[in-house]
């Protein structure tokens, strides 16, 4: 699923305490609506994967590093539904399914290439057909849906991947947002409930 975080119509007691706390961190009205929408989002869509109600649902996220709230999320009590989400500043996205699934979305920025984000983000046969940001954010998006699966970390995002492996459904979102999502099984986009 994926939409304006305006098109998410799910009210944010939904949120835990400290989904709300972390909400209340960001300086920038916008970021922090994408940040609650998204996360109310990823409930809307495993409750429509799971056939419950999304009230029932609590979103879960622990990091051995940073504590509660970061790390990647899961649903209490459905160990066997995997999870992800991701926003961007206009834009919030989230997948629900067996398996691992991972889920980004990104925009496109303007300009000629950045190159010291290709020279990060792309092996070197990647590197030679990439033209523009567009297809840098392409790829870059993929990339980070398998760093949400858990198969990728920052550190090899340059190795090369077997794309054969997993599930990729994509969509671009006008102007400028590419979406790319990862599942182990056939995925299919689905409104978000109005």
């Amino acid at each position: 699923m994926g939409g304006r975080p305006d098109e998410i119509n799910a009210p944010i007691g939904w949120l835990t305490a400290v989904e709300r706390e972390r909400a209340a961190r960001f300086r920038h009205e916008a970021d922090r609506q994408s940040f609650v929408a998204a996360h109310l989002l990823v409930r809307l869509c495993a409750a429509a994967f799971l056939g419950a109600e999304a009230s029932g649902l609590t979103l879960l996220q622990h990091c051995d590093e940073h504590g509660p709230g970061h790390g990647r999320p899961y649903l209490e009590g459905f160990p066997q539904v995997s999870v992800s989400l991701s926003h961007t500043r206009g834009y919030v996205c989230a997948a629900a399914g067996p398996g691992r699934v991972g889920v980004d979305a990104e925009r496109v920025p303007p300009g000629p290439l950045d190159e010291a984000l290709a020279a990060v983000a792309l092996t070197p046969r990647e590197r030679a057909t990439v033209t523009g940001n567009d297809d840098l954010i392409r790829l870059w998006t993929r990339k980070e849906a398998l760093i949400k699966r858990g198969e990728l970390t920052i550190d090899a995002m340059a190795a090369d991947y077997d794309w054969t492996r997993s599930h990729l459904l994509e969509w671009s979102v006008e102007p400028d947002i590419v979406v790319a999502v990862i599942t182990d099984a056939p995925a299919a986009r689905v409104p978000v409930p109005g």
